[in-house]
């Protein structure tokens, strides 16, 4: 019983871990078997499927009460996220967009510390930002393109995700993890068909690899993909998860280099190291239990009740 304890933490981020690594795949997926320019229809196409899909086969209702806080993390962890990142990707190299979204981590450790009183782990606060410093140095190149509005879309969809990492697992629903999945890609979707519609030109006639790529994006890059990650939300702490997320880009430029000849230098090299290790020391220092504060001394409620 000892050991589960003690490795179950690292399972459930290996499996956490395969929601971003897939996510990594978009890239090259959107790129190569998508048609052009149509970045709300194929956010739409991923996510309302899944949505549909997942629903239908939990038939589970969330509770009454439950629907504003469920709208709400719709909007954070779907519909919004996935706007401002397609903005982001438009308008900014895909390297600067993804240094800018490494904050996520840290922006988590800010809303546990502010809101639930928690201080972070110093070694996870220095790891995340040895993190970010990878990912720029792994992505970045000296003629990236500062485009203003590109970068408050990235920070302003790194913030959204964390908020809606965070509040997923602070508002933990009595449904079961696909149910809650489904219902969340579901009202999601729904937010961005109105979008879609109006600022994306209609689809043309579809061929089979455009086909297979919505397909893809709908049974991976959603269904199985946010299952796992909504899994690890609810059994990991909220920065050990968002700290995974940096396995994203870095899958991206590992897809391209295997199959798009893309070249990695030196310095690339060295920063995929620093943000494998990133990763692994705020996994190893998120596993480790946290002390929970200890009652005043003249303080009359019983330890006991405040476990």
């Amino acid at each position: 019983m000892k050991t589960t304890q003690i490795h179950s933490p690292w399972a459930d981020a290996l499996l956490t871990a395969l929601a971003p690594i897939i996510w990594g795949t978009t890239y090259i997926v959107t790129t190569e078997l998508l048609p052009p320019d149509r970045p709300l229809t194929a956010a739409l196409l991923r996510v309302l499927p899944a949505g549909l899909l997942l629903v239908l086969w939990c038939r589970r209702l969330p509770a009454a009460g439950f629907w504003g806080r469920l709208l709400l993390l719709s909007a954070l962890n779907i519909a919004v996220f996935q706007a401002l990142l397609f903005v982001a990707a438009y308008r900014l190299p895909g390297g600067l967009a993804a240094v800018v979204g490494a904050i996520q981590p840290l922006l988590v450790m800010a809303l546990v510390w502010s809101v639930d009183q928690q201080q972070p782990v110093r070694l996870a606060v220095w790891a995340s930002v040895a993190g970010v410093l990878g990912m720029a140095a792994l992505l970045l190149s000296p003629d990236a393109v500062w485009s203003p509005a590109g970068i408050v879309a990235a920070l302003a969809g790194a913030a959204y995700m964390a908020a809606g990492t965070f509040l997923a697992r602070r508002w933990r629903p009595e449904l079961p993890v696909l149910a809650f999945t489904g219902w969340q890609l579901l009202l999601g979707g729904l937010m961005l068909a109105p979008l879609a519609w109006v600022i994306d030109p209609p689809l043309p006639t579809l061929s089979p690899a455009n086909i297979a790529g919505y397909a893809y994006l709908a049974v991976f890059g959603a269904l199985v993909s946010y299952a796992l990650w909504f899994r690890g939300v609810a059994r990991l702490s909220p920065v050990a998860v968002s700290s995974l997320g940096l396995l994203s880009p870095l899958t991206a430029v590992l897809v391209g280099w295997a199959l798009l000849d893309q070249s990695m230098r030196g310095l690339s090299l060295v920063g995929l190291v620093v943000v494998l290790g990133s990763v692994l020391v705020v996994q190893r220092a998120m596993a480790v239990p946290q002390r929970p504060p200890q009652p005043a001394p003249h303080s009359s409620v019983p330890a006991a009740a405040k476990a």
